[in-house]
């Protein structure tokens, strides 16, 4: 058996909504150099639909195919579905990640919850604050 599906592998090798938006309503990055893993979300957002999504990602292949499955996930979606996106999801949707990967997807989550939550912020959008958790929590960073 593969270590990686060919979905981890497709979205690897040709991820989508890789890249930058200008002016983005809503920006989240999360991960560390001690991980090794860094993911930035970009989202633009026209009455509470994310209209437009694109990540840079630092990190392993696993990374690097999370955050293209997870924008690809969230793309033409409310906010509020969004956010329920889970890193289980992310990694069912590419079809399993290896263990020792997991917290790739939990990256992915992570980020979109923060762009969703700096967007709150620079609209003065009131939000419940536990549903944006502050860190992640990676034994493979030791965090």
């Amino acid at each position: 058996m593969a270590l990686y599906s060919e979905k981890v592998m497709d979205h690897f090798q040709n991820p989508r909504n890789v890249g930058v938006i200008e002016n983005a309503d809503g920006i989240g990055e999360v991960g560390n150099a001690r991980c090794g893993d860094i993911m930035k979300i970009y989202l633009k957002i026209d009455a509470d639909v994310i209209t437009d999504v694109k990540f840079e990602t630092f990190g392993c292949g696993s990374a690097i195919a999370s955050s293209s499955m997870a924008t690809e996930m969230i793309k033409g979606k409310p906010l509020a579905e969004a956010l329920q996106l889970t890193n289980k999801a992310v990694a069912e949707a590419l079809d399993g990640l290896p263990p020792h990967k997991m917290h790739c997807s939990v990256l992915a989550e992570e980020a979109i919850k923060k762009a969703v939550q700096n967007y709150y912020d620079n609209n003065g959008i009131a939000y419940d604050p536990a549903e944006f958790p502050n860190c992640h929590d990676c034994e493979h960073c030791g965090m």
